[in-house]
């Protein structure tokens, strides 16, 4: 719907499908998901410490301050 040119915004399509727009933000980050991470999801094949704070792409820091 936002690829198409339907709706402009995230606004626009959340009172559209009469959605809070914060779900629909959420919603929209799952699709920058890896194709096989979300069939695992789908599928109930993923590990139980997967979480939206590894999804999200915020890593634990190791100490010196950059993440990895």
């Amino acid at each position: 719907m936002l690829e198409t040119g339907e709706f402009a915004t995230v606004i626009e399509l959340a009172a559209a499908e009469r959605l809070d727009r914060s779900f629909v933000s959420h919603v929209l980050q799952l699709t920058l998901l890896a194709p096989d991470l979300v069939e695992a999801i789908l599928d109930g094949r993923q590990s139980m410490g997967f979480s939206s704070r590894r999804s999200s792409g915020v890593c634990p820091s190791n100490g010196n301050g950059n993440g990895s």
